[in-house]
């Protein structure tokens, strides 16, 4: 997955720029970016601060982790189920 160019306390600073009464228009020339690039932030990270989008990221990350734990394990068990199968 591609990283942002932007950091979790600028996303949330444009998009309270937002809230504050600033047009999407404005914050998107600042930032260089699309307007569908902010809509997609604003629906992602909207109503959140710098704190709880660094929790979010976290969370991510381990559940990531966690799936890719949950596909060794299946395949271990899988392949293990093939040799007993094959030994019957």
């Amino acid at each position: 997955m591609k990283k942002s160019k932007f950091s979790e306390s600028q996303i949330t600073q444009a998009l309270k720029s937002h809230e504050m009464g600033k047009k999407v228009a404005d914050i998107c020339r600042e930032l260089r970016i699309s307007e569908n690039t902010f809509y997609i932030w604003k629906r992602k990270y909207g109503g959140m601060d710098a704190e709880m989008l660094r929790r979010y990221k976290e969370l991510e990350r381990e559940n990531s982790k966690l799936k890719q734990m949950y596909a060794d394990l299946s395949l271990d068990h899988r392949i293990l189920k093939d040799v007993i199968e094959k030994k019957l």
